[in-house]
């Protein structure tokens, strides 16, 4: 299955009626883009019953004709984007394409499998248009919960596509790049054919709050609690630890970090220029020595992870710190589809050890922004790039159903909904061959990556 000069098509591997592990291949005149490489840490069905922690769309449709992919263009630095690209890349052995904080994350991960010196990485920035084999490729300036996302619009002969990867309209981000009102209306103004568009909260009503928004919310639980008090957000949002550095130095506590991702995002951002000079924090190593009332730590482990910081903790067996009775912990994140029970098991661990727990459901004021559009922003962005065909990724099925409704509502002529396999034909003609490719999933053994089959 090959496209000849005249089609363009558009093939989820991943991320296609699920969260997590995006993979897409877009096609043209005997060429192949892939946008993205990520994991998920959970089978398709929420549960980890398969065995294996961390697992990623098997690419093999791709992997067949090397010589057809000209490169992978990665999105933003979060997991479910970027990281499959050490496991998989002597697979693909294709370029890559970052933004310079994207990169960097990258890079660590390479170093860990010994691929540093062996990947070419290009660096690019947002706004410029670069040329990749028949693809003219034009990089846009995103927000989301993580610094400096980008969608990216890709034109062929044939036709062109708006793959918006994930998005928020967020004016005050805290941190990186801000999106332009300006450069999504000339999108559409090129005549765009048509836009690939993240779902995860397209069936929110109304407008996803700013990180700028949250301060006030976390000021108030910190500056009120007695004891210690960590906040559970997800590793890699930079911006909300920009807040958190604020609320630390207003509230005279010492600020640390817990759980090696943090650890690592943080470094990487210190690295790129997106770290506050003035941001200090103690090391884990000395956290049993200071007054309780002085500490405001940070912790992975919001979705109830294994082997987190946050779940060890709430056993007792985090090796440089103990919990007692009047901490607090404060999430400062909302659960992924699938991990509800874990995230409920964990504050039952955290209560049961006398644990003030406090949930963004719980708080008068907000302690959480989502990283994804809500259903005005998702009106917004369609009156600015006027796609003809809008199709919906990034979501569980009611997500992808939710957005094709509105798009309906909101005039797009055709709304294409699939799943990952699914060939999306953009051009001549526009529609879906079901089933086109089989789809599967790779899980990382002891030694190698292991097939798993699809659900």
């Amino acid at each position: 299955m090959t496209p000849d000069n005249h089609d363009f098509w558009f093939l989820p591997l991943g991320g296609c009626g699920e969260i997590g592990m995006n993979m897409n291949l877009y096609g043209h005149d005997e060429q192949w883009l892939m946008v993205d490489c990520g994991v998920t840490f959970r089978d398709a069905d929420g549960s980890n019953s398969s065995g294996y922690d961390i697992q990623m769309p098997d690419p093999e449709f791709i992997t067949q004709k090397p010589e057809q992919l000209q490169a992978l263009l990665l999105t933003h630095a979060h997991e479910d984007h970027i990281g499959a690209v050490a496991h998989l890349w002597k697979r693909l052995r294709c370029p890559v394409y970052a933004t310079a904080f994207t990169a960097e994350m990258l890079r660590r991960k390479l170093v860990e499998h010994g691929l540093q010196d062996k990947v070419p990485v290009h660096l690019v920035d947002a706004g410029d248009r670069i040329q990749i084999g028949v693809f003219d490729v034009e990089w846009i300036p995103n927000t989301h919960s993580i610094p400096s996302p980008c969608g990216v619009v890709i034109r062929t002969s044939a036709g062109s596509v708006f793959h918006t990867a994930d998005w928020k309209l967020d004016k005050h981000p805290q941190v990186g790049h801000d999106f332009s009102e300006t450069v999504y209306r000339a999108i559409g103004e090129s005549g765009v054919q048509a836009m690939v568009c993240d779902s995860t909260c397209a069936d929110q009503p109304g407008h996803s709050l700013s990180e700028g928004e949250l301060y006030e919310g976390l000021y108030q639980h910190i500056h009120s609690a007695s004891g210690r008090v960590i906040v559970a957000c997800f590793g890699s949002n930079i911006a909300r630890l920009h807040t958190l550095a604020k609320v630390a130095s207003a509230t005279n506590r010492h600020l640390g970090l817990l759980g090696r991702s943090l650890i690592t995002t943080a470094s990487a951002a210190r690295t790129t220029g997106l770290w506050p000079n003035e941001a200090s924090m103690v090391q884990s190593e000395h956290l049993a020595y200071l007054p309780r009332e002085t500490l405001l730590l940070v912790a992975t482990g919001s979705q109830g992870e294994p082997r987190t910081a946050l779940n060890r903790l709430s056993h007792g067996s985090f090796r440089d710190l103990s919990l007692e009775e009047g901490d607090t912990v404060i999430f400062s994140a909302r659960a992924i589809p699938g991990n509800e029970l874990s995230i409920q098991n964990l504050i039952a661990r955290l209560s049961a050890r006398g644990i003030r727990v406090i949930t963004p459901e719980e708080s008068e004021l907000p302690i959480h922004a989502s990283g994804h559009p809500g259903a005005e922003e998702l009106r917004s962005l369609y009156d600015w790039v006027k796609p003809r065909v809008l199709i919906p990724v990034h979501g569980e099925q009611s997500h992808m159903a939710a957005q094709s409704a509105l798009a309906k509502t909101c005039g797009i002529s055709k709304q294409l909904t699939g799943k990952n396999g699914d060939l999306f034909m953009l051009a001549p003609t526009t529609a879906i061959r079901r089933n086109a490719v089989n789809c599967g999933r790779l899980g990382v053994g002891k030694q190698n990556l292991e097939k798993i089959s699809c659900s």
